[in-house]
């Protein structure tokens, strides 16, 4: 929630008049979540038109639809200061307080704004039953029983039926069908307006019905191509199939019709969620070099520079924890300020990357109690921190939490870390081959799997009496290819050295030859395979 103070000031409205062309013109830019133009109209407006409580209340509404509570407030206690007889300024206040959970005095405004409007003002009982049905804390019978009574005054009203859908939906997320059949009454009253069809296609996305839903996008982008929203959620919907390059096309053309700040921090969260990381630091850090100091834009920014995928500089990773460290000092200013598990979990990474392996896992580990889900995840990240700072057996516990009696907890790349934590923690090289076989088992093609319990079956051979490491060493070389031998260059060579010693005990030279040879090419230097062509055996 984004707690931005517009301070109210004959200066600011005046040096912000423009030709607004009326106030319809401007509620719909902001419908179009154009709210930086919407916002120069009601200016203007108001500039205009001081004491009139409609253009208050609704460039309020501008804010709020924005996520800016404390500014929207100031507009709506304006527009009742100016215009106390105008009753939406009170359902506007009414709806800062609900969202804020103070609902006694929420209630309060909302009577107040009824009494004004005699009962019969529908605008306000939308209004009303919209704060019902979107804020966290809904009462979604209260808000039908108030769409019930503005349909009954004014049944031809199109937006009655748009929120009555909303509330349906709300009160049975399972059931779409009377949702669907309200957006449709919306659209037949209001065919001109995209707002019906593009509900629908958010029912149908969320009901994962895809295609249906991507169809509904395009035809509430025929109807009206300048519908902002239309192509967010295409761009979104692109994101849910994988379809990256699609998803930034229809994010770049929501950016055509909606260039704001505000649109560009949320294209920049967007691909970051689209796993862009690279494009999204551009975008954030473009976005700070012009002024915006979001909070919002520091969070993403740290996210980002966690996420950059192969090994970084230091200095990403710093930037990163830079950036993350400035949103917590912003948001700390904040009152009531909701932090999620990620916000810790993406700090705890930077740290433990910087080589702050303790002070990360404490970090993840608040993750963890915030958000139970991301669980899984941060155990994996915590065990990576102490792999990391050769805690080794500390790494193994905590796989073995998250494995909590259930193999099937672990992935393939969990028991090839934990094969490795019992490689070099207690030494227990039995568990370790344990650990690397079920990865050969999920992944039969990852060779380095068979090179680790190659490893691991010398350690509990180590006077070669069974040749134990023989078959996994083979199956390794088996899978690495003449031109990958580079990639693996170690663990081909400790393989060819175990094989061609192998060879020679059993008084095969030719074969010994063969595995020597393989050593000679990658390393002229090592000197095993210099000794061998020097023996006789080599000759």
């Amino acid at each position: 929630m984004k707690t931005k103070l517009i301070l109210l000031s004959a200066g600011i409205i005046t040096s912000s008049i423009s030709f607004a062309q009326t106030l319809q013109d401007a509620i719909t830019k902001s419908d179009n979540e154009r709210y930086q133009a919407a916002a120069i109209d009601f200016r203007s407006l108001i500039a205009k038109e001081a004491n009139k409580g409609e253009n208050y209340f609704y460039y309020g509404e501008n804010f709020f639809k924005n996520g800016d509570l404390d500014s929207a407030n100031i507009y709506y206690q304006k527009g009742a200061e100016l215009n106390a007889t105008y009753p939406l300024n009170y359902v506007g206040l009414g709806k800062v307080l609900w969202y804020k959970g103070n609902s006694a005095d929420a209630k309060t405004n909302f009577f107040k704004a009824a009494t004004l409007g005699a009962n019969k003002n529908t605008e306000v009982m939308r209004k009303t039953a919209e704060a019902y049905i979107n804020a966290e804390n809904k009462s979604l019978d209260e808000a039908i029983t108030l769409l019930n009574a503005a349909i009954k005054i004014e049944p031809k009203n199109a937006d009655n039926y748009l929120l009555m859908g909303d509330a349906l939906l709300e009160k049975n997320p399972t059931e779409g069908g009377p949702a669907i059949k309200q957006y449709d009454k919306f659209s037949e009253l209001n065919p001109k307006s995209p707002k019906g069809i593009l509900r629908a296609g958010k029912l149908y996305q969320r009901g994962r019905n895809y295609q249906l839903a991507l169809d509904l996008y395009k035809k509430a982008q025929e109807l009206d191509p300048t519908y902002a929203p239309a192509y967010r959620e295409k761009a979104e919907l692109y994101h849910l199939a994988g379809q990256k390059a699609n998803a930034v096309e229809s994010y770049k053309k929501y950016l055509e019709l909606n260039n704001s700040d505000e649109a560009r921090e949320r294209y920049a969260a967007f691909v970051f969620n689209n796993k862009q990381y690279a494009e999204a630091i551009s975008e954030i850090e473009n976005l700070q070099k012009n002024g915006n100091t979001s909070l919002y834009l520091e969070r993403y920014l740290g996210y980002s520079y966690a996420e950059l995928p192969g090994k970084q500089d230091t200095s990403a990773y710093r930037k990163g924890l830079n950036a993350i460290n400035k949103f917590f000092e912003k948001s700390s200013k904040v009152a009531n300020f909701k932090y999620v598990g990620t916000d810790y979990k993406y700090k705890g990474v930077l740290l433990s990357k910087l080589g702050k392996d303790s002070l990360g896992i404490i970090e993840m580990e608040k993750a963890a109690q915030i958000d139970p889900k991301l669980a899984g995840d941060i155990t994996n990240e915590v065990a990576k921190a102490y792999m990391k700072s050769k805690k080794y057996n500390k790494a193994i516990e905590t796989y073995e939490k998250k494995m909590a009696g259930d193999p099937k907890n672990l992935t393939g790349q969990d028991y090839f870390e934990m094969g490795r934590a019992y490689y070099f923690g207690p030494k227990d090289f039995v568990k370790s081959d344990t650990c690397f076989s079920k990865v050969t088992q999920s992944i039969p093609t990852f060779a380095t799997a068979y090179f680790w319990r190659g490893k691991a079956n010398v350690q509990q051979d180590p006077k070669n009496e069974k040749w134990l490491a023989k078959p996994h060493y083979e199956k390794a070389l088996e899978l690495v290819k003449p031109e990958e031998r580079v990639g693996s260059k170690a663990n081909v060579i400790e393989a060819c050295e175990y094989l061609g010693y192998y060879y020679l005990t059993v008084k095969d030279n030719a074969k010994a030859k063969e595995f020597f040879t393989i050593i000679k090419d990658l390393d002229p230097n090592n000197k095993k395979q210099i000794d061998f062509f020097k023996s006789p055996q080599g000759k």
